[in-house]
């Protein structure tokens, strides 16, 4: 890291992050990038690697750009070829930058660390018919585990170089950031990048700062965050019961002392966790914290440089590799939108509401629109309105859209068919008590999901929680919900509602739905594999769910293992126990990572590895853990 304490920005690089691959399929091709002045973004692409590349036609080709700082603009490219792209062969491509006051620049002359060796331009291969599916969720910069994204770049490199398949995409599933646990050297760069960027401000109402300026100075703007978040009479007897009297916020994360409040912030965090462009111009040398606090900053201040180190691998593999995600609790808030209690005391506070507003607005601009770029063209004029080079105007306007939007979730048109759930936002709420858990889906998202599914032989379906959970944990989470403290043990799991588990078993078994589902899920922060088969069912698909978490995060270890144990003991397959539960309907088969001696939970940070055959009737499943060892479940 320099020590200089800020830069002038023409002293930046040109792009600031990216390019970023991806929903890429043989009619479209979706790119992410960041820049620091407005620009063309002119593709230039070729299907031959002996020839040269070659510009697009302009009229395959469609450019959003937002300004979101005086030197930060985000592009969203599409490409929609004439004709279908090839399956199988590597694209090579590259972008030439084209400004009205500087000389065309490429975008390899630029990042020349973008290319694996031997190469002369990234590039990707297409193929819609899926072999291997990389996947995870839980990316916490400054968990003690190495970043697992680093061991994907390792294979990518392997692929090219022995020219063997890619996989077919890397599957995000829940919690690519952290708004609601940041770490106070994280949270030092992220006020630099504003400042570099000159990233917009935005006034705040609801609360004591009323800027971004001054939250920036404020005395509890680090480590002490939890102070200025709003709460509520609702929380009163949590306090009482749980937290000794102190004060506890609307927001409930045990880590929201550095809490992203602006939607400057969440600009910068994406920048950061995504790109080591701007960690090179910023420094982490801050003193005058307490000296409990400045010893955590130190701590985390080896944590996050080693985080920032492998960036450049990163980013290449993004880069190179068609990339998909979905928000959890974590891109956004902690316990966000649990029970209904927590979404009337959340949004009805200006201050809670703008902070949510702004974590789901930077979630749109950064993750979302690669997800299906056409669905949220209804969402461009207000972008427009929001965003202009004199700053935010109707922010409040364009978060009361976000907050309604239904249409998070999406499809991919692979073979198996790729189907993304959004369990946050279409949540089924308790009427009889608002500190119920919410059903993660509604009945008219889950009437949606069924007729989707009606057709196909087979299907991935990615869920951020996992389906059929850990069943002591969930019996755990229940005790605490009877007591009416949901939000004391993140009590979301999909049969903690009764409509919402019923409506998703009765899916399975429906006659007309796939005889064959994978279930794709992470959340968790361990991993584990499960095949159930539906008892008493004329109709009985083969279900395989596989549980990757996290890609950088772990659970308490000792705990995790006797929770393990004490599942395997009160609920094994034959326990008579399952007749309490919904269980009694279903047959599970834990699979077992090797050399663990009965243990069926693997606690270490990793990737999961999804491979199928042919005819999708052997399913491997597998972790790639941080420190390069592939771990698979049998």
């Amino acid at each position: 890291m320099t020590t200089q304490t800020s830069r002038n920005t023409t002293e930046l690089p040109f792009v600031l992050a990216g390019p970023m691959l991806r929903r890429c399929t043989t009619q479209h091709v979706a790119f992410w990038l960041v820049t620091y002045g407005a620009c063309e973004c002119r593709l230039h692409i070729s299907l031959d690697k002996a020839g040269a590349l070659g510009a697009v036609p302009e009229n395959e080709l469609e450019q959003q750009s937002l300004q979101v700082g005086r030197h930060c603009f985000i592009h969203w490219v599409l490409w929609s070829p004439a004709d279908s792209l090839p399956q199988g062969v590597e694209i090579r491509y590259d972008f030439a930058l084209k400004t009205t006051d500087r000389e065309e620049e490429w975008l390899t002359d630029i990042a020349p660390e973008l290319n694996y060796d031997g190469m002369s331009h990234p590039g990707f291969v297409i193929d819609m018919d899926i072999k291997e599916v990389i996947h995870g969720s839980c990316r916490k910069p400054h968990h003690q585990s190495r970043d697992a994204l680093l061991q994907l770049d390792n294979k990518l490199a392997s692929c090219i170089v022995d020219k063997t398949a890619r996989p077919n995409f890397l599957m995000m599933t829940g919690d690519q950031i952290y708004t609601d646990d940041v770490a106070g050297p994280a949270l030092w760069a992220i006020h630099q990048v504003i400042d570099l960027l000159g990233l917009f401000d935005e006034t705040l109402s609801g609360t004591v700062v009323k800027n971004s300026a001054e939250l920036m100075a404020h005395p509890d703007g680090f480590y002490r965050r939890d102070a200025l978040l709003p709460d509520d009479e609702a929380n009163k007897v949590l306090n009482l019961r749980f937290w000794q009297g102190k004060r506890k916020p609307i927001f409930t994360s045990v880590n929201g002392r550095n809490h992203l409040i602006t939607f400057a912030e969440v600009i910068a965090m994406y920048l950061l966790m995504w790109s080591p462009v701007l960690w090179r111009h910023v420094t982490l040398d801050k003193k005058g914290f307490p000296p409990k606090q400045q010893a955590l900053y130190e701590q985390e201040r080896h944590l996050i440089e080693d985080f920032a180190a492998g960036l450049n691998q990163i980013r290449r593999v993004f880069a190179h590799l068609p990339t998909y995600m979905i928000f959890d609790d974590h891109d956004v808030t902690d316990d966000w939108n649990l029970t209904r209690g927590w979404e009337e005391a959340s949004y009805s506070h200006p201050f809670s509401k703008r902070i949510i507003g702004n974590a789901v607005l930077g979630y749109l601009l950064c993750q979302a629109w690669g997800n299906s770029p056409q669905s949220f063209l209804p969402l461009k004029e207000k972008l427009k309105a929001c965003f202009n080079s004199d700053g935010l105007s109707q922010q409040d306007q364009l978060i009361e859209v976000l907050l309604k939007w239904r249409d998070w979730n999406y499809c991919l048109p692979t073979e198996p068919p790729t189907v993304v759930l959004d369990t946050r936002t279409q949540r089924w709420r308790s009427e009889s008590n608002p500190n119920k858990p919410s059903g993660l889906m509604d009945w008219e998202s889950l009437c949606d999901l069924q007729q989707r599914l009606i057709g196909h032989q087979s299907v991935i379906m990615v869920s951020p929680a996992p389906i059929y959970g850990v069943k002591l944990i969930e019996v755990i989470q229940k005790i605490f919900t009877f007591f009416g403290q949901a939000l004391t043990v993140d009590a979301e799991n999909w049969m903690a509602h009764k409509g919402t588990g019923s409506v998703i078993l009765n899916i399975f078994r429906h006659q007309q739905t796939p005889p064959l589902f994978i279930i794709l899920s992470g959340d968790v922060h361990y991993s584990f594999v499960y095949d159930v088969k539906l008892k008493f069912s004329r109709n009985s698909p083969q279900i395989c769910q596989i549980t990757a978490s996290g890609i950088k995060n772990t659970f308490p270890h000792k705990l995790l293992l006797l929770l393990d144990k004490l599942n395997r003991w009160i609920f094994h397959r034959y326990s008579p126990l399952n007749w309490l539960t919904r269980r009694r309907y279903m047959s599970i088969h834990p699979r077992k990572p090797p050399g663990t001696t009965g243990r069926t939970l693997l606690n270490r940070s990793g990737l999961g590895v999804l491979k199928l055959n042919a005819d999708c009737k052997q399913i491997r499943a597998s972790v790639l853990t941080a420190d390069g060892e592939q771990v698979e479940f049998l």
